[in-house]
């Protein structure tokens, strides 16, 4: 089970199949209708996206809840209810769900993020109502004993062991995040801080479970060999008799960032380290929350940045001069409020801090006071809509363009749309861009070093 899923912009945004990949200033043609799309009266949202090429079907549940909405003091509680959601119920006992999955020859799995839960599994077409029943009847059927739960949360802190505590990086990025936001639940790791995780029970992940898990707070993605009128039927039987939660408002709201006034600085040193390196988060707006053309004005910004060996950043420090082995930006666009855009370089051996920044602040710089040049903004365009048709391959891709969309407030529309705002993106959009967020009050600068101090003996008495 995946503590985070953190999905580049493109496949948040883009799921109409585009059929000219001519160039940049080519017309979007869609070859397919749009998903079909309906809403039960207790308020679940489905979403039915045909592709007839193999008989088989990804059957995706969204819960709009993740670690943001969690209580302050108990960070980790909803990737611990993600684990926690495959002990069972009382129809269908623990392991009865994941073993039918495999002796059908499909594959599962469950993830959680700042602002959604998921689960999924991808099976053979006929095994379609099986799967919608056990799904259905863990929505409201759960059933926690200690005794599984206990050695869960055991299971969870040596996650965070594996893919925090002992990996560098990653304890770095929990650092910037933190710092990046000083008010907003966005600050807080996925996974929890461990000391929280400890302390986390069974009454504390039933109380969650019970708060956030019900069909007006869901989104039911079904995708491949199938359509609505084969899926509408099975929702109704499955799902149609589930009460809605009416305590979940209609829109999550949660405590927003103050004015950003002043840079940060991380500083994290490991003697794990081999390759140090230096990142710079900046707040941004999310796809959400963007005025319009800002979000894809920062995906473009992105690509031209760090978007591969022909990028600006990547040229500037790895090829020109060279002082990097690797300079790379993104932007996450998937998110519910303000978000990141991220630079992150890797320093060749015996070259400092000082002077990959000033390339990377003269590289900013120079964005903001001229224009990209067309045939650079062309590329990068191309690219991004190019990685998005090749991304369409997999059917499990395409329920997560539109789940992960819709569970941060898109709609069909943003997402069947994107190629073609991508495509309008001028180069005095961009160039705005980056004067207006990409602006050292708005970021943390974190520095990954290997630490070099000996490590003092114990003196036996």
């Amino acid at each position: 089970m995946m503590s985070q899923t953190r999905f580049v912009a493109f496949i948040l945004l883009f799921a109409a199949l585009v059929l000219s990949t001519t160039g940049a200033s080519a017309q979007t043609t869609f070859t397919s209708e749009p998903p079909a799309t309906f809403t039960l009266p207790n308020g679940l949202q489905v979403v039915v996206i045909q592709d007839h090429r193999t008989p088989v079907v990804t059957q995706m549940i969204w819960y709009k809840v993740g670690s943001a909405d969690e209580t302050p003091g108990k960070s980790g509680l909803a990737h611990f209810l993600e684990h926690l959601m495959f002990k069972g119920t009382a129809k269908h006992p623990e392991g009865e769900f994941s073993q039918t999955v495999l002796k059908v020859g499909g594959n599962e799995n469950a993830f959680t993020s700042n602002d959604y839960t998921g689960y999924f599994q991808r099976v053979p077409r006929e095994k379609l109502p099986l799967m919608m029943e056990f799904e259905a009847d863990r929505m409201t059927g759960l059933i926690l004993k200690d005794e599984n739960v206990l050695p869960e949360r055991d299971v969870v802190l040596e996650e965070y062991n594996m893919r925090v505590a002992n990996n560098p990086e990653a304890r770095l990025n929990e650092q910037i995040m933190a710092a990046l936001y000083l008010n907003h639940p966005y600050g807080r790791p996925v996974i929890g801080w461990h000391h929280e995780i400890e302390k986390l029970n069974r009454q504390e992940a039933l109380a969650f479970y019970h708060r956030f898990y019900a069909p007006n707070n869901a989104i039911l993605v079904i995708a491949g060999d199938t359509d609505v009128k084969e899926v509408r039927p099975l929702v109704e039987k499955n799902f149609g008799n589930i009460p809605p939660q009416p305590s979940i408002p209609a829109r999550r709201i949660r405590p927003q960032e103050p004015k950003q006034v002043a840079p940060r600085t991380v500083t994290l040193a490991d003697p794990h380290v081999e390759q140090p390196t230096m990142k710079r988060y900046y707040l941004v707006p999310s796809a959400t929350t963007a005025s319009k053309g800002e979000s894809t004005a920062l995906d473009v910004l992105a690509q031209l940045m760090g978007g591969g060996s022909n990028s600006y950043l990547y040229r500037a420090l790895v090829v020109d001069k060279p002082l990097a082995v690797a300079a790379t930006a993104a932007y996450q666009g998937t998110a519910l409020d303000p978000s990141q855009f991220s630079i992150a370089v890797a320093p060749k051996p015996g070259v400092e801090f000082p002077q990959v920044e000033q390339v990377v602040d003269n590289v900013i710089a120079d964005l903001k006071q001229n224009p990209p040049k067309a045939e650079d903004l062309e590329r990068v365009k191309t690219q991004l809509v190019a990685e998005a048709i090749y991304a369409q391959d997999n059917q499990a891709t395409m329920a997560r363009w539109y789940g992960g969309a819709l569970a941060t407030g898109l709609s069909i529309e943003d997402i069947r749309s994107w190629p073609d705002r991508i495509r309008a993106v001028t180069a005095d959009q961009v160039r705005a861009a980056a004067q207006k967020w990409l602006d050292k009050n708005r970021s943390v600068t974190g520095y990954l070093i290997k630490d070099t101090t000996p490590k003092r003996e114990e003196k036996r008495s």
